[in-house]
């Protein structure tokens, strides 16, 4: 994992520094935000996170982070926002502007590398699941309604790949439709609620417990249904899991509350940047991801 840390705090900056290269990490230390936006430029393909601080002499985090995201180059390379300032204000300018993973200070060893190990892993994700739907043919463009029935997270991924290619926008598709699909397992059909799967990223047994639950007799029949239909302007996908649900509207948009977790962003990117329009039905187990065509010529 390369990581870009742009800090102006010599002993913060070491301490994070070596922390991170304890786990394995390639990192490296700019002062401010102008070295760090010039390292950016010179290294391509550059880093997997990009872990700013959000007050530096000269140009400063926010400044820096607005510039990488109208980079198309580095538009999608995760950011981590390090700051003292964890008001909701501060926070929400920053998810607008593309930072959704937080950091307080005192920062807290633990909390620091399990964020930025989701940050990568999101990232590396999102990378590989772009390139499958580039390689692949597009024989769905023809298909006009299907179902499908699936009950692990490897058979959704699987089929969250092969439904973007339906789409118009296959890169913009896939992610959000991964999240998904995903969802209507770990929270869906096995229960892992939102704390739950705090603690399990903490303790690094997520995929662990999710395996365990998959053979436990309650849930081990469950499945989740995914029901395809292309309209004259759009493509609507209908997701129903056969979980409890649970109150979907805390989670569509980008939350300062969750920004400080290393998960909970799933649904704000299928409905902010993925799908043209998201809607849940009932008690949340049902969800319907649209995108819309491009008029027929």
């Amino acid at each position: 994992m390369r990581i870009l840390l742009a800090e102006d705090e010599e002993i913060i900056a070491t301490i994070v520094q070596d922390l991170l290269q304890s786990q394995g990490m390639e990192v490296t230390v700019c002062a401010d935000g102008l070295t760090a936006w010039e390292h950016l430029r010179a290294k391509r393909p550059g880093y997997d996170v990009i872990l700013l601080d959000r007050i530096m002499p000269g140009m400063d985090g926010m400044d820096l982070l607005r510039r990488i995201k109208a980079d198309p180059e580095l538009t999608h390379t995760p950011v981590i926002m390090e700051t003292a300032k964890d008001d909701r204000d501060s926070v929400r300018e920053g998810l607008t502007q593309g930072a959704y993973y937080y950091l307080t200070k005192p920062l807290q060893p633990e909390v620091l590398i399990a964020v930025v190990q989701a940050a990568v892993s999101q990232a590396n994700e999102y990378r590989q699941l772009v390139e499958e739907v580039r390689r692949a043919e597009r024989p769905l463009a023809l298909m006009c309604s299907g179902s499908f029935r699936f009950r692990t997270l490897d058979e959704g991924r699987l089929l969250a790949n092969y439904l973007a290619r339906a789409c118009p926008q296959p890169e913009r598709a896939i992610q959000g439709l991964q999240e998904l699909l995903v969802n209507a397992v770990e929270h869906g059909n096995l229960g892992i609620s939102y704390a739950d799967k705090s603690a399990l990223i903490m303790a690094g047994t997520w995929q662990q417990e999710v395996q365990r639950r998959l053979e436990l007799p309650e849930y081990r029949e469950r499945h989740v249904e995914v029901f395809f239909q292309r309209q004259a302007d759009s493509i609507s996908l209908t997701i129903q899991d056969q979980g409890d649900g649970f109150g979907w509207q805390d989670y569509l948009d980008f939350s300062p509350e969750r920004a400080f977790d290393p998960h909970g962003r799933g649904i704000a990117i299928a409905h902010k940047l993925s799908c043209d329009r998201l809607e849940f039905h009932g008690n949340g187990n049902t969800v319907v991801a649209t995108f819309n065509l491009p008029p027929a010529r």
